[in-house]
Formats: structure tokens, C-alpha cells, sequence
């Protein structure tokens, strides 16, 4: 059996790690006044938060053509592999998995099996890096998919937000009602309910007081949680909070690796410039 793993752009994977891995990643398109780019091909990430500020609509993402996704699985198959899984954001945020379910069954020669990630962003590569892992080392489809299963039940994550005009535009945002009144006098925190869709989570006044709840919110997680712990904190184009957010936590749990990183162009579409984010998940090379 020859296993091949497919994400898509918003697992925000280095390059190193999809080499090393040989994941195949899907490019997702992001619009800026009517101009579609890729993401991470078209366009990085610096671009695309230097061109949001200047944009004159809101920007919005779409999905690639379902006959390039046909064409990527052929190909994969005349490469030799039997069986694919592909790993993508959660179909609450995006239409794409649906997409490709229609997929399965269909791709001569090869065992195609389309896995919904419930979220997007770093936790969702890591599903990708442990399914590579797994393929590389002859595991079966079941057994990678029991694993991912479990990983992906262990994923927990609160946003910190400036603005919700776009998660609100753009319908993703499942409880707006009673939150967009007050959109500049609130730093909003959002989470995945148990249905995988974004919600608002509770109001706060300012950006330090969301932190600092969100961080009584990881406290009281971790003292329910039997397994270790992997941690990171995602910013949209502002490093330098991340770090100093980073550098704050692993003070008050030096148990926990915390570690950092981002929201690329088709997720900083929805969540805005300046966002941050705390996720978390069971350390996948301890459990």
C-alpha cells in the first residue's frame, strides 16, 4: 500500500515540513477587489495583510476547481499511490470538504478518502503530519484515521478578535445576533462549538481582558484534561504580541511546549488583522 496525504493551504505547514513529509498541499483562493489569488503562491502572507488595509471591499475566499482537485488525484495515482487521504478545513467554514466527498469512489485506481480536519490552521497540520508519519510507516487507512480521530478530539481553541464585520458578511460567524451592535466597544472571543461551527463566545471589553480570560479558560481546560498537552498561540500579522503572549504562558506552565504561529491570507480573510488565538491539543509525540 503507497499512501499519499493532501491538505490545503490553511494548515499553514513550513515548506521543510510538507518536503520532508511529501504532503501534497491544495492552494486556496483568496479574492481582493475581484483579483483571485493563491494562497502562498500568489500571494504571501505580508502581501495579502499590507493589500487588506488598502482593499476596497471587504475581501472573500472561494474554492479551487473541482476538476484541478480531479486532475491532482489522477495524477497522484499515475504516481504509483493507491490510496489518498486528504485532509481539509472544517466544512462549518468552507464547502470544500462536501466538494470532495462527491470525489470518493470515483478516482480510478485509487482509494480516495476525504477527512474533515473540524477546524483549520496549525491543528489541522498537524493532522497532515501525523497521517504522513503513519503512511510512511506502512500503517493502514483505518488505523490513520482512528488516530486523527483522536487528535482531532482533543483540539480546543479560543480567538481574540478586532472586528467581525467579515466573519458576519461572510454568514460564518453562527450566533452573530446580539454581538454586532456593539462591534467597536468589544474584543469578542470565539471558539468551535460541538457542532464545529465559529461562535461568539463571550464580550469583553478590551484586548488585555480577553487574553486574560482566555487564559483562565486554558487553566480550567487544563485541570480536566488526563493527556499532555501541546499548545500554540496564532496571530494575524502581529508577531510581536504573539511572542510576548508566548513568552507569558510558558512562564505559568513550563510543563507545556508553546509554540507559535499564524493566520495566512484565507483565514485572516475572516478573523481580520491583529487577531490572536490560543489552541491546543494532546502533544501528538508524547500520546
Amino acid at each position: 500500500m503507497k499512501t499519499a496525504i493532501v491538505t490545503d493551504s490553511t494548515s499553514y505547514l513550513t515548506e521543510k515540513e510538507i518536503e520532508d513529509n511529501h504532503i501534497t498541499i491544495v492552494p486556496m483562493p483568496v479574492i481582493i477587489d475581484g483579483k483571485i489569488y493563491k494562497e502562498g503562491v500568489d500571494i504571501t502572507t505580508e502581501e495579502f495583510y499590507d493589500r487588506l488595509r488598502t482593499s476596497q471591499s471587504f475581501p472573500s475566499t472561494s474554492q479551487p476547481p473541482l476538476g484541478e482537485m480531479i486532475e491532482l488525484y489522477e495524477n497522484l495515482a499515475k504516481e504509483g499511490y493507491d490510496t489518498i487521504i486528504s485532509i481539509h478545513l472544517a466544512s462549518t467554514i468552507s464547502g470544500f470538504v462536501s466538494s470532495l466527498k462527491g470525489l470518493e469512489g470515483t478516482i480510478e485506481g485509487v482509494n480516495l478518502v476525504v477527512y474533515d480536519s473540524q477546524l483549520t490552521i496549525r491543528l489541522m497540520g498537524i493532522l497532515a503530519l501525523e497521517a504522513a508519519r503513519m503512511a510512511k510507516d506502512g500503517a493502514d487507512v483505518d488505523s490513520i484515521i482512528k488516530r486523527l480521530d483522536y487528535v482531532r478530539s482533543t483540539f480546543e481553541e479560543y480567538f481574540v478578535v478586532d472586528d467581525l464585520q467579515n466573519l458576519v458578511r461572510g454568514g460564518r460567524l453562527s450566533n452573530a445576533s446580539g454581538f454586532v451592535g456593539s462591534l467597536l466597544k468589544i474584543k469578542p472571543i470565539l471558539t468551535f462549538n460541538d457542532a464545529h461551527e465559529i461562535v461568539a463566545f463571550e464580550k469583553v471589553r478590551s484586548r488585555k481582558k480577553a487574553i486574560a480570560r482566555v487564559e483562565t479558560l486554558f487553566d480550567e481546560a487544563l485541570k480536566k484534561t488526563d493527556y499532555p498537552i501541546r499548545a500554540y498561540v496564532v496571530h494575524g500579522n502581529d508577531e510581536k504580541s504573539a511572542i510576548k503572549w508566548r513568552d507569558s504562558l510558558a512562564e505559568k506552565y513550563p510543563g507545556i511546549p508553546f509554540e507559535i504561529t499564524y493566520f495566512g491570507p484565507v483565514i485572516g480573510t475572516h478573523l481580520g488583522e491583529k487577531a490572536l488565538a490560543l489552541i491546543w491539543m494532546v502533544d501528538y509525540t508524547k500520546a
